[in-house]
């Protein structure tokens, strides 16, 4: 096969291009992530532990629960074996990003460079940022090795405004709560609140991205509340959890200016699902995956059977692309089914919230 051929063969995968054809997509990626000469080390590995062959085996999108959830892995392998040999010899730096360790030691992903600049586009192209003006920006979430708020460093530079950020550890305030030691983790908000409140006071800011913990936190002090209500046009929250009621108080009574908007989303889907249009205050939240790059599934946690719509069950992840090959991830989390929209694959959530154990650990969201 020439290289044009060859590079034609797997231009399906580039991941600027939003699949068409979901299967032709599929057994593109098997034969890219388990092809001897483009596979990853991991995956080449792990496949000879496995009692099927991926390439003669796996033909549809239900076919990817014959997979192990290898995401436990993750928290110790080697990132350069994540990286497929199609890349080439000398493949360029991923970026590396990390799990909120909410269940252990985090685990690790990367972002293949061409993944980042899809990822940016879509960003861009999405209801953050689409059909506004650029306004500077504060992300109260984690950043470092967490891309809910690193990826916002590559929008800023794009857009040209100015991200604020502030200095959090969501690992330390799990670690606070796990101990019992209450008192000191409303401490560390407070740090953390003082910090939004000086950004807040000292410059102009249009934008907030926030945590539900700490946007419930600000919500208890009248400074902030002032201060978000005269500043903010637009508040992006995500990274936990938030109920319908915390939501409507929040959106109708506390914050009535901003408008609010969400992302469902997992360090090990590396995309976020997005808050289906049209909800009104009073409906829970519908999050629409990115299918067939990114496709969940609702089932019941014990026997692993797809629930029925309107019923909760765990939410199994998949992410297959160019860069990661991440099938069959039961997630620490309980969701809604619902119905995706026409030509999605899988099922679309609504109302996720944590599992109370997940993996033998007590499961502790914190600040994030």
């Amino acid at each position: 096969m020439t290289e044009s051929t060859d590079g034609q063969r797997w231009e399906v995968l580039n991941p600027a291009i939003r699949p068409t054809d979901p299967q032709q997509y599929l057994r593109a990626a098997v034969e890219w992530h388990f092809g001897e000469e483009t596979g990853s080390a991991f995956w080449l590995r792990r496949a000879r532990t496995l009692d099927f062959d991926p390439l003669t085996t796996i033909h549809s999108y239900d076919d990817l629960r014959r997979f192990p959830n290898i995401v436990d892995e993750l928290r110790e392998v080697p990132v350069e074996d994540l990286i497929p040999r199609g890349y080439g010899p000398n493949p360029p730096a991923p970026r590396v990003f990390e799990s909120g360790g909410t269940t252990g030691a985090p685990k690790r992903i990367i972002f293949m460079p061409d993944w980042l600049e899809s990822a940016l586009d879509r960003m861009e192209k999405g209801p953050q940022f689409a059909g506004r003006r650029p306004s500077n920006l504060l992300v109260a979430m984690p950043t470092g090795p967490h891309k809910a708020g690193s990826l916002y460093d590559y929008i800023a530079a794009r857009q040209n405004f100015v991200k604020f950020s502030i200095d959090i550890d969501p690992r330390w305030v799990k670690k606070l709560i796990s101990r019992g030691e209450t008192d000191q983790a409303a401490r560390y908000v407070e740090h953390v609140l003082d910090q939004i409140e000086h950004v807040l006071t000292s410059q102009d800011v249009g934008a907030l991205v926030i945590t539900p913990p700490l946007l419930l936190a600000c919500s208890r002090r009248p400074q902030l509340v002032e201060l978000i209500n005269t500043k903010i046009e637009l508040i992006t929250w995500g990274g936990a959890h938030m109920t319908l009621d915390q939501r409507f108080e929040l959106e109708q009574v506390i914050f009535p200016k901003p408008r609010f908007l969400s992302r469902y989303s997992s360090a090990l889907i590396l995309e976020g699902a997005r808050q289906r249009p049209g909800t009104s205050p009073d409906e829970e939240i519908i999050y629409d995956p990115g299918s067939p790059v990114s496709t969940f599934l609702v089932v019941d946690g014990e026997t692993g059977e797809q629930v029925q719509y309107g019923q909760r069950g765990q939410v199994i992840m998949n992410h297959v692309s160019k860069g990661m090959f991440l099938p069959n991830n039961l997630e620490r989390d309980t969701a809604i089914r619902v119905p995706g929209p026409p030509g999605q694959i899988g099922d679309s959530v609504s109302a996720p919230k944590p599992v109370e154990t997940f993996g033998g650990e007590a499961v502790i969201e914190g600040i994030y």
